[in-house]
């Protein structure tokens, strides 16, 4: 009978659920955490081992850090569907939310080919301990470069978005507390900047798209983050660093769902025997740790840097391959 503790599941679910977004790798804190804390830890949550129970967890994990996703989301994934199937219909695609369909199926391509052939060898290979410490310090120094060596493209973006919203924010300001409820029309306002971050984003082309796409391959190796890793190079194509992150998330919405779903039946196999229980609510911590993450981290790349990320990484990489080595 596979073993997992309700301790186990609710920790690494939430840190699941929170890293999986932040920009520090959450494949990366799985595999660490476990063997820094040792013992049943390291041989429960063994990631790298292919009878691991821990394999049915994550898929636990990963589905439910999806649906987060979905229902942040919901408004502009039902323009998005909606932008494929009349893109479909009229055999085109020439709105905004046609051109982010397309955008999106293309970006999603390459790390979901990848992902289907290599990911049982990725795992097994770089889900190591020590492995996904160097990544993590690797990851640390991709944010950090993408930060100092931002394209002259990405930083007027900034700019000519940061004094857009400088003109519009007083106006909204003064509309929400007029406003009988106030919190809705907070949200309806994150709602209509996320319409004009997807125009941005659909003149940004299909090639910057596949670009940036091909990038969450990265990811694979435990300690590189997904969305970090996808904003960097949404930056150096030239996209705002708000804009970047709005579509990082995004993408990270389908790959995560597909990740998930194709492994459910672990989740009905003797992998999960036992554990479902442990399951249950590591997912549901990991689900509530992505909901609030994404909305702290959307308003927070609004104004923010990925540096103090990267400097996280850095230490937490570089203090983990020490602890590792001598250990």
């Amino acid at each position: 009978m596979s073993h997992l503790t309700y301790l186990e599941a609710s920790v690494v679910g939430l840190v699941q659920g929170v890293t999986e977004l932040f920009p520090v790798s959450s494949l990366g804190h799985n595999v660490l955490i476990p063997a820094i804390i040792g013992g049943s830890w390291a041989k429960d949550l063994n990631v790298a081992s292919p009878e691991s129970p821990y394999l049915a967890f994550i898929v636990g994990l990963h589905v439910a850090t999806a649906i987060a996703l979905l229902i942040y989301f919901w408004r502009d994934w039902i323009r998005i569907i909606k932008g494929f199937f009349t893109s479909i219909r009229h055999r085109r695609a020439e709105t905004p939310d046609e051109k982010m369909a397309w955008m999106v199926i293309l970006a999603t391509i390459p790390v979901g080919l990848v992902g289907l052939v290599f990911e049982h060898q990725f795992r097994i290979l770089f889900g190591k301990p020590i492995r996904a410490a160097i990544f993590l310090l690797v990851n640390g120094l991709i944010l950090y470069a993408g930060e100092k060596f931002r394209t002259r493209a990405s930083l007027k973006a900034d700019a000519d978005l940061a004094e857009e919203r400088e003109r519009t924010t007083g106006h909204a300001e003064r509309g929400t507390a007029s406003h009988a409820s106030g919190q809705r029309a907070v949200r309806q306002l994150e709602v209509s900047r996320g319409v004009e971050a997807d125009h941005r984003l659909a003149a940004a082309g299909y090639l910057q798209a596949l670009v940036i796409g091909s990038a969450q391959i990265l990811a694979l190796l435990a300690g590189i983050s997904r969305d970090g890793v996808a904003m960097v190079a949404g930056m150096l194509r030239g996209l705002s660093r708000e804009d970047a992150a709005r579509f990082a998330f995004l993408l990270a919405t389908p790959v995560i769902l597909a990740a998930g779903v194709l492994k459910v039946p672990d989740l009905t196999g003797p992998l999960a025997k036992g554990i479902q229980g442990p399951i249950l609510v590591g997912s549901i911590l990991s689900g509530l740790g992505a909901y609030l993450s994404v909305r702290y981290l959307v308003k927070y790349f609004q104004t923010r840097t990925l540096t103090p990320f990267a400097i996280y990484c850095i230490l937490a990489g570089t203090a983990s391959i020490i602890y590792l080595s001598v250990k």
